[in-house]
């Protein structure tokens, strides 16, 4: 088993990219200023990312601490250890206690006054948070001041570890107010009883003094609202009453219309005091950010070099040991001064304090990191590579790998530990030479301790010490060179055998490269076992659904209440209801594949979509229409009823127009229940939401760029989701402006897609092109079938074949239904007979993917950490597509089966095609 702390790199995933276009985020209390950094985004959109999940999203980090094969929230004690000895103190008459996520509330029963406003935040360090909290309880009680804290002191670990998600990093708890005298009296108080205190700057909000106490103008109960792209989030109220999203980023923010206390002014301009005025360094751009700090590209105004700056919080970016950021930077620097001279180490300038932050200043290494250099010479992403392409991609991979091995003996030959190997510490310069980044974790041999973080895909087994984790490392660096999805061996390390297999099939590289690195990944005595298989004919087809539903059953836990079946993180987020990471998309593919169905699990939908509990969501994907349309299927139609009535209740003309959350899903939803029932009420709703979407104006954003700042195209998120409601709107009114606005939000799309050389289209979401269901061009594609099963279109035809090639990869990085394989098994399964090869080569590729897990076989999902069972993400997605094509009944995705009805073909329009 790995380390719990798994890291990235200083690789640039979603939220940095966005960062890095915007420029340094300006502010104090974490960095102070910044400019704009250049905007790259033609370079990054000439190749699909095959990588891209090394630099594993940040949020993921704490629900890979809580179970060692799924993610799982700390919200309950088997799951987030023992909770603080606080929890069981005994309460006043009229006082309550109940646990909300990873929270006790401790509410006075006092009638709120307040929907909204200053609240107060606590922080600290593992070692002092219980004192703390009892000190806070033991002022808060009397006075009868509603509080609520962190469950346990794992479950703060995660909330100030280095990969932790930057916004709430450090709260341990909350204190709500009557008014801003109440707070200002609480603040001076309190301030007093817990001077002293070490803890974490929480960046979302105002320091008070220099004490663990700060404040933040927001929601002090659950409201929500959808914001500007139709995602519901928290919410507070104007004044003149409309909800607003309450935004939580990591930077202090107030609303407009609030003015700040005279009482906090002086601690607002002790922050502004801190700035970057005087140093010799400017701070350009940002390459990274993570919750112990950040990664800055500026220039030495001394000299005009340019240089990486390195920035550390102190009590934040904990790891296993419990170092924080700045004990790694300042060890950092020592071992850089140790290492000087070696070729491929950078040079170490400068180590500074600004405000209460460090920082270290280092040489500057241009080019790529290696997941990124991977990336752009990758041939199993080209339909159209050569065996010369594959062949040139070995050499440049051996090559990268024996320069790796050069320096890595070079630096054990300074008695060091490196501890850190992986595709985002080594820089490929344009010479194709390497250099190695991040020795945070680095140690001289002598000391025999591990590091403290690591990449899971590289991460040596906990009997691994000394030069030993290095040499591990390096071992799977033979592998993921050619196939960059390690993050599986963290979950099985045999699977390094089948690795080999699937490398020299495609590579021609020599059997005895790889299996040095396989000797030290898999012990020498370890049992061979057969590589997972899936079968590509009908024949085989029940057993493999049988092992995929032998996993899926025994991964249900129906005594619990926030989920069913483990899946993606976003499902606490979510709820557990919905077909995107809930019961609903599990429960719809056991039953449409013929698998299985347990009277236990589906109850345990049908109770709680007919009872939800407050503020949870109602669209198809992530909430309550989902749970309707499979507990239709599945033969519950009242109870279905029933739940539609409670989201038609719901403002539901005010949501996004998208498909996963939004109108489209919520039309197409409906639609299906007055076809089913004959209900006019529910078409005439249905009917409504196409309307809505068929009003919706053209975008005004010409960047060619989905997501992020930008618009979203695809199937989910963008307009092709809202084109398919307008089809089906157009089928069952005859009415043409429908497929006329169709045909409008497809051409959308279109704009923010990108044709690479090889004649492949996929999205372009600025730094990377993608193919897959959710917000790629296969999505796209399934929606353009249907348009031209009604009318025929030039460009669509055309822009048809490029979608097409977008399938034909041999590489796909995930295994899901919604960003992976599965996905475009699914888009090919809908348009090509089984035997197809292009089909079967997907079925039999994503076993690639494949684990064993209860006797069975299981899919990992998004980061390749753990497993999942969702629909989207898991198990249960792959098993539906399987399905799709080999089951000897019809199977498709839900509420995107063919049109119901075959409309009647349209002439295309003036100008159409052109």
């Amino acid at each position: 088993m790995t380390s719990p702390f798994v890291k990235s790199g200083i690789a640039l995933d979603d939220r940095s990219v966005t960062a890095r276009n915007r420029g340094c985020e300006k502010r104090t209390g974490n960095l102070v200023t910044g400019a704009s950094a250049t905007d790259d985004a033609t370079h990054y959109a000439s190749r699909r990312s095959v990588t891209t999940i090394a630099t594993m999203n940040e949020e993921y980090e704490a629900y890979c601490m809580a179970d060692p094969s799924f993610y799982d929230a700390m919200h309950s004690e088997q799951t987030a250890g023992e909770s603080f000895a606080t929890a069981d103190r005994p309460l006043p008459d009229g006082w309550t206690r109940r646990e909300q996520d990873d929270w006790f509330v401790l509410d006075s029963g006092a009638a709120k006054t307040q929907l909204q406003g200053w609240k107060i935040h606590a922080s600290a360090t593992p070692d002092n948070a219980g004192r703390v909290i009892d000190k806070i309880f033991d002022y808060c009680v009397p006075r009868g001041i509603t509080f609520k804290f962190l469950r346990s002191r794992s479950a703060l670990v995660a909330r100030v570890s280095k990969y932790a998600p930057r916004g709430f990093s450090g709260k341990l708890v909350t204190i709500y107010p009557e008014d801003d005298a109440h707070c200002e009296r609480i603040l001076t108080d309190l301030g007093e009883l817990l001077d002293g205190e070490p803890s974490p700057y929480i960046l979302s909000d105002l320091r008070w003094g220099k004490g663990p106490l700060f404040v933040r103008y927001g929601a002090f109960v659950n409201r929500y609202t959808v914001d500007d792209n139709g995602e519901v989030v928290d919410a507070i109220a104007r004044p003149d009453g409309t909800l607003v999203p309450d935004r939580r980023d990591p930077v202090f923010y107030m609303p407009p219309w609030v003015t700040l206390p005279a009482f906090l002014e002086p601690h607002m301009a002790a922050r502004n005091a801190v700035t970057v005025q005087g140093l010799p360094y400017t701070f350009d751009s940002v390459v990274h950010f993570s919750n112990g700090g950040g990664i800055y590209v500026g220039r030495d105004t001394r000299t005009g070099e340019e240089v990486v700056l390195k920035e550390a919080r102190p009590h934040a970016g904990l790891d296993a040991w419990g170092h924080d950021a700045v004990r790694r930077l300042e060890r950092e620097h020592e071992i850089l001064r140790r290492l000087a001279g070696i070729p491929g180490i950078p040079q170490v300038h400068d180590l500074f304090w600004l405000g209460e932050h460090r920082f270290m200043v280092m040489e500057y290494v241009k080019g790529d990191v290696l997941g990124k250099a991977i990336t752009m010479r990758y041939p199993l992403i080209d339909p159209a590579a050569t065996d010369e392409d594959h062949a040139n991609f070995a050499d440049w991979a051996v090559s990268i790998h024996r320069q790796v091995e050069q320096t890595m003996a070079a630096v054990h030959e300074r008695g060091i530990v490196y501890g850190d190997l992986h595709l985002f510490n080594i820089m490929v310069r344009a010479d194709d030479t390497i250099a190695l980044l991040d020795y945070e974790v680095a140690a001289p041999v002598e000391e025999g301790v591990r590091p403290g973080l690591g990449n899971p895909g590289f991460t040596a087994p906990r009997s691994v010490t000394g030069f030993g984790v290095d040499e591990y490392a390096v071992a799977c660096l033979r592998l993921a060179l050619f196939l960059p999805m390690t993050n599986l061996l963290g979950l099985h390390r045999v699977k390094a055998r089948q690795f080999a297999e699937i490398i020299a099939g495609h590579f021609p590289v020599s059997r005895a490269f790889l299996d040095k690195g396989v000797q030290v990944i898999v012990p020498v005595d370890t049992p061979p076992t057969p590589s997972p298989s899936l079968p590509t004919d009908t024949a085989g087809w029940p057993k493999v659904r049988d092992e995929m539903v032998r996993s899926i059953v025994a991964s249900a836990t129906p005594d619990r209440d926030d989920r069913l079946f483990p899946g993606d993180p976003r499902q606490f987020g979510f709820g557990g209801l919905g077909l995107a990471h809930g019961a609903a998309g599990v429960l719809y593919a056991l039953s449409a594949t013929g698998g299985y169905r347990d009277e236990q699990f589906e109850q345990w939908l049908v109770s709680r979509a007919k009872n939800p509990e407050g503020g949870s969501r109602i669209g198809v994907f992530d909430g309550l229409h989902g749970a309707a349309f499979t507990m239709e299927h599945l033969g519950y139609r009242q109870e279905a009823l029933d739940t539609l009535d409670i989201c038609l209740r719901e403002k539901w003309e005010s949501f996004g127009p998208d498909l996963f959350a939004g109108l489209a899903g919520i039309g197409l939803n409906l639609l299906h229940f007055a076809d089913r029932t004959g209900e006019p009420v529910l078409r005439k709703a249905a009917l409504r939401a196409a309307e809505l979407v068929a009003e919706r104006p053209d975008d005004e954003d010409d960047s060619g760029i989905s997501g992020g700042i930008h618009p979203h195209a695809g199937l989910f998120r963008g307009r092709a989701g809202q084109a398919l409601l307008l089809l089906r709107a157009y089928d069952d009114t005859g009415d043409s402006n429908f497929l006329d606005r169709a045909a409008n939000a497809l051409r959308q799309d279109l704009k923010r897609c990108f044709l690479r050389d090889n004649g492949v289209l996929e999205v372009n979401e600025g730094w990377r092109t993608m193919p897959y269901l959710d917000g790629g061009s296969v999505g796209l594609g399934m929606v353009v079938d249907e348009y031209l099963a009604r009318r025929h279109d030039d460009q669509f035809a055309e822009a048809n074949r490029g979608i097409e090639k977008a399938a034909t990869s041999t590489m796909y990085i995930l295994p899901g239904l919604f960003t992976g394989r599965a996905g475009i098994l699914a888009y090919l399964a809908g348009r090509l007979p089984g035997t197809d090869p292009l089909v079967t080569r997907q079925i039999r590729d994503l076993a690639w993917h494949a684990l064993p897990y209860a006797g069975g076989m299981a899919f990992p999902g998004t980061a390749l950490l753990r497993l999942s069972m969702d629909l989207a993400t898991g198990t249960a997605g792959v098993l539906l597509a399987v399905g799709m094509a080999l089951h000897d009944e019809p199977v498709h995705l839900p509420l995107l089966a063919p049109s119901r009805r075959t409309a009647p073909q349209a002439p295309a329009p003036a100008g159409a095609g052109s």
